[in-house]
């Protein structure tokens, strides 16, 4: 998400390199460059302007900081004005006594379903004993729809099979949450394609009756500024305390996520980055803005980092690099530790695009075909072969293709890329100082041929 902001910003603050001063000329020159950048990436029109007019006025103002040169006071300036634009981070709410019902609302085909069960997992996995139920009464198989979603988050599922009218399924899911300790009840409601007063007439009934501590509407990314117009109208009708976007993953524009706070008032809380069911994360201001500055987003990698690495391998693995062990095994075994943190697409994009790892390959892709195709290869070598690549000769190497379902050049490759992360690894001395590099490397080893 967000490549075109993040290229377009980097070309914006290029042309500024060099200048001696900040001028009128220079100034209106980025600002133009910007625009077009906000404005492609879907941003709304009146938040681009107001934002412009932000910048301009502090960056031809005496708030610029003369040390710093025309690009870095214009960085400054659009960082500082994002971040006022987007907010702080906005925490999760819950209600002083348990258990918290969560409104879970929306246009119907926004994903609501799929993101309660998102939801759910993330509360339980942050301790908490969610609950989840459907008062869609409406549409054919609803309720049925979210079992199945919960059971595949692994969330308990409150099914009302006897109840009709939403209200009563929604009283009977919180007397259940209280007989069965659950702290949170998140209500799936009912959505239409477009919103009326039937159906803002029976969120509001819920919302006076149940209290909720949070109303979370949920928008597809992926149609921009209609849901930005969406979640402005729900809370305007219905008090809305905070936003979910989903699909941010298939979105490189990014513009909802930029427009959302300032056109609805609501903060965005969590942002679904795709399809399976812990792909969601709660959404941090400071992050969006220094990946669109294309400054990375290292906190967000080392969390997923801390999540998914197991700690005694790392611990193995750092014995072995002392003592110059890296073996085939070895650099499997970091490629199936990759794969849980995500696509590497997605891991390469949260790497800075300024300083040591800016000239990565822009057309940096990663196949996960071609690297089930790395390890098919790996498995196919005896435990005597993956320990050391010294025996694999030319024999070995057709036997290797054979049981892989590769060439011999595919097995040529793999070794190669193995022998360069070994050289790697001796250079730097440790694998975290590499891992930029090395990522690197491996989207270009995965890069369509």
């Amino acid at each position: 998400m967000f490549e075109t902001l993040t290229d377009k910003f980097q070309r914006a603050f290029k042309n500024l390199r060099g200048q001696g001063k900040l001028s009128d000329e220079h100034l209106d020159a980025a600002l133009a460059e910007i625009r077009d950048a906000l404005l492609e990436g879907d941003v709304n029109l009146q938040v681009t302007d107001e934002l412009l007019a932000a910048i301009r006025a502090k960056a031809l103002g005496s708030e610029v900081m003369l040390q710093l040169k025309p690009d870095q006071q214009v960085v400054k300036i659009v960082r500082d004005e994002l971040a006022t634009l987007l907010g702080e981070h906005s925490k999760p709410r819950y209600a002083s006594r348990p258990p918290s019902v969560w409104l879970i609302v929306g246009l119907q085909g926004s994903g609501k379903t799929t993101t309660t069960g998102k939801i759910g997992r993330w509360l339980q996995q942050n301790g908490h004993r969610p609950l989840v139920v459907s008062t869609d009464v409406y549409r054919p198989a609803a309720r049925e729809q979210l079992a199945q979603v919960a059971k595949s988050a692994g969330v308990a599922c409150f099914p009302a099979a006897n109840l009709s009218k939403p209200l009563e399924i929604a009283k009977a899911a919180l007397r259940e949450a209280k007989l069965s300790a659950s702290d949170v009840v998140m209500v799936d409601t009912a959505g239409r394609l477009h919103i009326d007063d039937e159906l803002m007439s029976e969120l509001s009934e819920l919302k006076k009756e149940l209290q909720p501590a949070e109303i979370l509407f949920v928008a597809d990314a992926m149609i921009g500024q209609d849901a930005v117009k969406s979640a402005g109208e729900f809370h305007r009708r219905l008090g809305v305390t905070g936003v979910v976007l989903t699909k941010l993953d298939g979105d490189a524009r990014g513009g909802a996520a930029l427009s959302i706070r300032k056109v609805t008032g609501a903060p965005v809380k969590f942002v679904g980055l795709g399809e399976k069911y812990d792909a969601l994360e709660p959404f941090y201001p400071d992050r969006i803005i220094s990946r669109i500055m294309g400054m990375g987003d290292m906190l967000s990698l080392i969390e997923r980092a801390e999540q998914t690495f197991d700690k005694k391998k790392a611990e193995d693995l750092a014995k072995k690099l002392r003592r110059e062990e890296f073996s085939l095994e070895d650099f499997k075994d970091q490629l199936q530790q990759l794969k849980k943190m995500g696509s590497l697409e997605q891991i390469v994009g949260m790497l800075p695009k300024i300083g040591p790892l800016q000239n990565l390959p822009k057309d940096t892709q990663v196949d996960e075909k071609r690297l089930k195709r790395v390890e098919a290869i790996i498995n196919s070598m005896t435990s005597a072969e993956r320990a050391d690549h010294n025996v694999i000769d030319g024999k070995r190497r057709k036997r290797i293709a054979r049981g892989s379902g590769t060439t011999v050049q595919d097995v040529n490759d793999v070794l190669r890329q193995y022998m360069e992360m070994r050289r790697m690894i001796k250079q730097y001395g440790s694998f975290s100082r590499m891992q930029g590099r090395g990522l690197g490397k491996l989207g270009k080893l995965n890069r369509p041929s």
